[in-house]
């Protein structure tokens, strides 16, 4: 393993002008690509060239234990020689464990698993399940969510990504998303009034529906849409909603799960079994791997329904030998109660620092998931300008904090660590916000 291990400088020959006529063959995406190439990621740290950058994004939401974690290249290697990919109708070993080890810590209710390679694959598999269990077509999603870019996934998502391209699906509704700091819901005391938004919600979605309400999908904490943490009760009451209606719940724990947000699921907390559960990003350590997990009465209606999703890797060993690995790392090394430890020590560092400057405006988070929201102090309003020069001035003394890379993210650092992280990186992750933002903000 160490032969293969590799080396920090053997991409330091891409320096500035390098990346310039490199990325004239890169197809855009939607994203803004940074200036600076990433030649090496091992641990919390991504290098450029020999520059070391704290990442405090998991590459994109997803190495939970970190980059380059030994035990996870040396499972990708031993997989990738031996049992690597397979035809979908075949299974395979750690198809097989992990199957039976995701399925094991779940509740009653979450008894079967497939697995494919993205997020977006993942709730286009739950939602056409969804269908082909109700024989309804109506999927409902919140105002602030993005749950992927396929066609049925991206018809739920209401973030970004819905202009100039023609209709979506038919039957996309949406509910309005419970936002804390911005919601106009309020109770006499001025607290947030999620009960009365809630269900004025889903008296439009009962005025908009054609009467084909299949499924709800959610996300317990809205990560595009601002680090947006579900209030306490708000998913057993949404639930209600939905089970008066006869729709299934979708849960969709891309970001959240695995620990991630100081819980092995997050929705866990909530008091409520999904109907569909789906994961990604955290399950497979940056590795494509995403899942989908329901009960024995749904697979077997949909069986007999003739379900259909088949793709090329589905069921894939390697990729599922990474998920049983970071499985048994995230419980062997207790990983889930540090994940709610460090993330309740940073957000209590961030607030010292909202007390100094009023452009922090609200900071929200659950375990090792936080939001901070950047505002002109007058008038509340978001300020993505000030996010964009303070991203780049932490990238400059050595933190990658921020997924501004889409601009409808402008005004909320989303920030989420690997659930590894240690206390020191966390407390310099501080400090470095800190210094940005006193070069910043005079």
């Amino acid at each position: 393993m160490e032969s293969m291990t590799l080396e920090k400088n053997q991409y330091s020959y891409f320096d500035q002008s390098t990346f310039q006529k490199a990325s004239q063959r890169l197809l855009n995406y939607g994203a803004r690509f940074t200036p600076q190439v990433v030649t090496y990621a091992k641990g919390s740290y991504v290098y450029i060239n020999d520059k070391k950058v704290l990442d405090f994004t998991s590459g994109q939401m997803s190495t939970l234990l970190g980059h380059g974690h030994p035990e996870i290249a040396e499972t990708i290697t031993k997989h990738a020689s031996g049992l690597d990919h397979l035809y979908s109708g075949m299974v395979s070993p750690p198809v097989l464990e992990l199957a039976e080890k995701l399925t094991s810590i779940l509740p009653k209710g979450l008894d079967r698993a497939m697995f494919l390679s993205t997020g977006s694959e993942a709730n286009e598999a739950a939602i056409k399940l969804a269908k082909n269990i109700t024989g309804r077509f109506e999927v409902v999603g919140f105002s602030l969510s993005w749950h992927g870019m396929t066609s049925g996934s991206n018809g739920t998502t209401y973030q970004d990504g819905r202009k100039n391209q023609g209709p979506l699906m038919p039957g996309n509704l949406c509910l309005p998303a419970p936002n804390a700091y911005r919601s106009i819901f309020r109770k006499p005391d001025g607290s947030h009034d999620w009960e009365t938004e809630l269900d004025y919600g889903f008296s439009l979605i009962d005025a908009a529906s054609v009467g084909s309400l299949a499924a709800c999908i959610i996300e317990p904490v809205m990560s595009c849409g601002g680090m947006l943490v579900l209030p306490d009760g708000y998913l057993k009451a949404l639930k209600k909603h939905c089970e008066k209606r006869r729709m299934l719940l979708i849960v969709d724990e891309a970001q959240t799960a695995i620990g991630r947000c100081g819980d092995m699921f997050a929705f866990e907390s909530h008091g409520i079994v999904p109907d569909i559960l789906t994961l990604s990003k955290t399950l497979g350590n940056g590795i494509p791997l995403s899942a989908v997990v329901t009960s024995d009465e749904i697979s077997k209606k949909s069986a007999e329904n003739g379900y259909l999703f088949y793709t090329t890797h589905i069921n894939d060993p390697l990729p599922a030998a990474v998920g049983v690995k970071v499985l048994e790392i995230v419980q062997r090394d207790n990983l889930v109660p540090h994940s709610r430890q460090m993330g309740e020590l940073f957000r209590k560092r961030l607030r010292e620092l909202q007390k100094v400057y009023r452009q922090i405006g609200d900071i929200r988070g659950r375990g090792l998931m936080t939001g901070v929201e950047l505002v002109d102090p007058d008038t509340l309003e978001a300020d993505g300008q000030l996010a964009e020069k303070l991203a780049s001035t932490m990238m400059k003394f050595g933190l990658s904090a921020n997924l501004i890379a889409v601009p409808a993210f402008g005004g909320v650092f989303r920030i989420a660590p690997p659930i590894s992280v240690s206390e020191e990186e966390i407390l310099l992750g501080v400090e470095i916000i800190q210094k940005a933002f006193s070069e910043v903000i005079s």
